[in-house]
């Protein structure tokens, strides 16, 4: 079973994730996808998530391998929350650019992966094609592919919810 969550920058769609894994019955497991780097504002984010769940919850960090993380960490009673896609999108960009043939092989992996996955699959992702177009093509290209990414995996998912405001709005399946 699979869930996008998406929303804009501070939401409320990573506590909207939260509050379903939380009312999960069985094992949770937390998929961290942001590359730790010397940012001590970033490091400030990843504290308040880490902050924030509680402590059974499992946690696995996916690299550019996030079908692999998930195969081997999704189980049949288990709940399974990745946040983000657009964190882990970013991996793929580097000093050398975009490294597309990378990140076309593990995105087909992921979206391959997804439906056959036991269990319960919560994907958080960013929603950031709202604005203004971007006036380098480094950052129109992060735009247009997490967009991409964002439509495929809302296509085989199970339900699609848009926060907003912290107010959780289902477009796609039942609330």
């Amino acid at each position: 079973m699979i869930d996008l969550i998406s929303g804009g920058a501070r939401s409320g769609k990573s506590r909207h994730a939260e509050s379903l894994a939380l009312a999960h019955a069985g094992p949770v497991g937390y998929v961290a996808t942001a590359e730790r780097r010397d940012d001590a504002e970033f490091a400030a984010r990843i504290e308040h998530h880490r902050a924030r769940r509680p402590s059974s919850w499992a946690l696995y960090e996916a690299g550019q391998t996030l079908a692999e993380t998930l195969a081997a960490a999704a189980r049949p009673d288990g709940l399974l929350l990745v946040d983000c896609l657009g964190m882990w999108l970013m991996r793929f960009f580097g000093e050398a650019g975009f490294d597309e043939a990378a990140f076309g092989r593990e995105r087909a992996a992921l979206l391959a992966s997804l439906p056959a996955l036991p269990g319960h699959v919560v994907l958080v992702s960013n929603e950031i094609g709202w604005g203004v177009v971007a006036m380098d093509a480094e950052t129109r290209r992060f735009v247009d592919e997490l967009g991409r990414l964002n439509q495929d995996v809302a296509a085989i998912a199970r339900r699609v919810t848009l926060v907003a405001c912290g107010l959780p709005l289902v477009l796609k399946g039942q609330p």
